[in-house]
């Protein structure tokens, strides 16, 4: 794969030892967000449900995102009600995608029909901009700049 789409690493969901990492969405149509996923990231699906309650899973770089509808507390989570953001523009927590080169990601994706927040910015020690998912979810794409370290 070319520097743009990223290199699919194959790892063990779940894992032999330690632990992995996934992030679930919830979402108002799950083949919809996993058709964005695959589309505009290359994800490749390992799950599109099933419509009895199964969620999709795609594997997107070296992440798994799952993303399932949403519903009322269960025993496992008694008080919690799963919903897609009730304001788009009220922001809680995004996934923070790092790019080697965010011109050409904004460019690919933006033909594969991501809808961008605004062109890339330059910031402190990055450049970078926000699109949103079909669900309203805010992913930040960023580049660091060269010779900047964090912290």
């Amino acid at each position: 794969m070319n520097e743009v789409q990223g290199e699919q690493n194959n790892f063990e969901m779940p894992p032999r030892e330690g632990f992995s990492l996934a992030y679930c969405l919830i979402v108002a149509d799950i083949d919809r967000s996993v058709r964005f996923y695959e589309t505009v990231f290359g994800g490749r699906t390992l799950s599109r449900g099933d419509g009895k309650g199964a969620p999709g899973c795609i594997q997107i770089a070296n992440t798994w995102l799952i993303v399932n509808v949403g519903g009322g507390p269960t025993p496992d989570k008694p008080t919690v009600t799963a919903s897609v953001p009730a304001d788009p523009d009220v922001l809680s927590s995004f996934m923070n995608i790092r790019v080697a080169d965010i011109r050409a990601c904004y460019e690919l994706w933006r033909d594969r029909g991501a809808e961008f927040i605004t062109e890339p910015i330059e910031k402190v020690g990055e450049t970078c901009c926000y699109l949103r998912d079909p669900d309203g979810y805010i992913i930040e794409v960023g580049q660091s700049k060269p010779g900047f370290t964090y912290g």
